[in-house]
């Protein structure tokens, strides 16, 4: 990374949410003895399965709302802040009540009485702001490093517009050649230093290479504006992609008997089969309602782009009205009125998605990858944005790095930003990585936030 890890930020954060837990907890166990002033009980024996679950259920309610997400954000409103620990606090504080209602406990496991986890949770609900507040001002983080770029006109002008594409809490600050020699002077600082194609055969700036290359890499960084953005903001433009920048033999996948790729093909088999007999019963009801709504056809069949732009049939849960036969592709719209009122809510939780499970055990599609694309609309996007082909080198998926880190596609300029991380996700495909993905569609359906 060229500066603190935001995965490192959130780690932290869940680690000093479970210290105050634990710190919190055992006050409650040590002010009636010292106060003679009862909360609680005096012994944790017996305690020990809910202060598991309690532990466990507090960041896991976090994650879904929201109270970790913020750290990444440009800007950190304290309202909005403020509200999620809440939300999480009184969410936790059901979890328990409904667990404790389900098994009933004995009276002696006094951890879930109402008034022990009031003053746990709002307790834990103060340490876990001080906690994100102290995070966001770089407490047991590195130092974040000036992010400059030295640029030719043109080569500026793409770099900067492809950095203001995605909120990013970093400046990425434009400099002239005759600005350099300051900033190199300044050693109060780290410095990541982005250098354009161009600007690097410049001689005129021959020696104040030299001296870049004899520089402390601890304190100064040269990348260039394919490095900035990959490490930075995990994808990759097109636009700043060279013919050569990415080939199918630098694939993860491209090496012969890949490990990871096999194990892969195997997790989407078996995944798909477990899942495709477990939510049968949901594809079901759904398929009821939907021939409730509006008496039409259950199915929607369709022609996507498979493995190398290879056109297969997908099968989705329909959920637009029915279209005249021959009625031209077009692009998906916030509140398209073409969305049924069962629709709507299949598309939220990505329910629709779920017969493309069949795809996927006929080895058409993945679980992960880029979001297969109508052929009619590819021709389109082929002629406007370079590379893009270069993402049916894999099965098209289910959900994907697009999918989870960049708005639904309504226009060439937002598939220009989904293929940005597209190309990331076949430059550096790996097991965790699809786990990340798997991790954050969870998320999205668990809070209903498909389009």
């Amino acid at each position: 990374m060229l500066g603190p890890d935001p995965r490192a930020t959130l780690l932290w954060a869940l680690l000093l949410d479970w210290l105050g837990q634990l710190l919190i907890l055992a006050l409650i166990v040590w002010i009636p003895q010292a106060l003679d002033w009862s909360i609680g009980g005096t012994q944790l024996a017996g305690q020990y399965p809910w202060i598991l679950f309690c532990v466990l259920v507090y960041p896991l309610l976090g994650w879904l709302f929201g109270s970790y997400t913020v750290l990444r954000w440009r800007r950190l409103p304290m309202l909005v802040l403020i509200q999620r620990l809440l939300i999480t606090a009184g969410a936790t504080l059901a979890a328990v009540a409904i667990a404790r209602w389900l098994i009933n406990p004995g009276e002696e496991v006094w951890l879930v009485y109402r008034r022990v986890q009031l003053v746990w949770l709002v307790s834990l609900s103060g340490w876990s702001l001080l906690v994100r507040l102290g995070l966001r001002r770089g407490m047991l983080l590195p130092e974040q490093p000036r992010l400059l770029l030295l640029a030719a006109d043109a080569e500026r002008d793409r770099v900067l517009q492809a950095w203001r594409r995605v909120p990013q809490r970093e400046r990425l600050r434009p400099i002239q050649p005759e600005q350099l020699e300051a900033e190199l002077s300044r050693v109060d600082e780290a410095m990541v230093l982005t250098l354009s194609p161009e600007i690097h055969r410049d001689p005129a700036l021959r020696s104040v290479f030299q001296r870049l290359e004899t520089a402390d890499p601890r304190w100064i960084r040269v990348v260039s504006p394919e490095r900035l953005f990959e490490a930075m903001q995990e994808r990759l433009p097109p636009a700043l992609l060279s013919d050569q920048g990415l080939s199918y033999d630098d694939l993860p996948w491209a090496v012969t008997f890949s490990i990871q790729a096999q194990l892969k093909r195997a997790a989407d088999f078996l995944v798909a089969a477990v899942l495709l007999l477990l939510t049968s019963p949901l594809m079901l009801v759904a398929a009821l309602l939907i021939l409730w709504d509006d008496r039409g056809p259950i199915f929607y069949v369709q022609k996507r782009s498979g493995w190398l732009g290879r056109p297969f049939t997908v099968l989705k849960l329909r959920t637009m009205s029915v279209q005249s036969p021959g009625s031209p592709a077009t692009w998906t719209q916030l509140g398209d009125q073409r969305i049924t009122r069962v629709g709507g809510w299949l598309r939220r939780v990505r329910l629709d998605e779920l017969p493309q499970l069949l795809n996927v055990l006929n080895g058409e599609m993945s679980l992960i990858g880029p979001r297969p694309e109508r052929p009619e609309l590819e021709q389109e996007l082929e002629q406007h944005i370079p590379h893009y082909r270069k993402r049916h080198w894999m099965r098209p998926g289910l959900s994907g790095w697009a999918q989870v880190c960049a708005p639904y596609a309504s226009s060439i300029e937002d598939s220009d930003l989904k293929l940005s991380y597209d190309l990331y996700y076949l430059r550096h495909f790996s097991t965790w990585l699809d786990l990340m993905i798997l991790f954050r569609t969870i998320k999205t359906v668990l809070k209903a936030g498909g389009r």
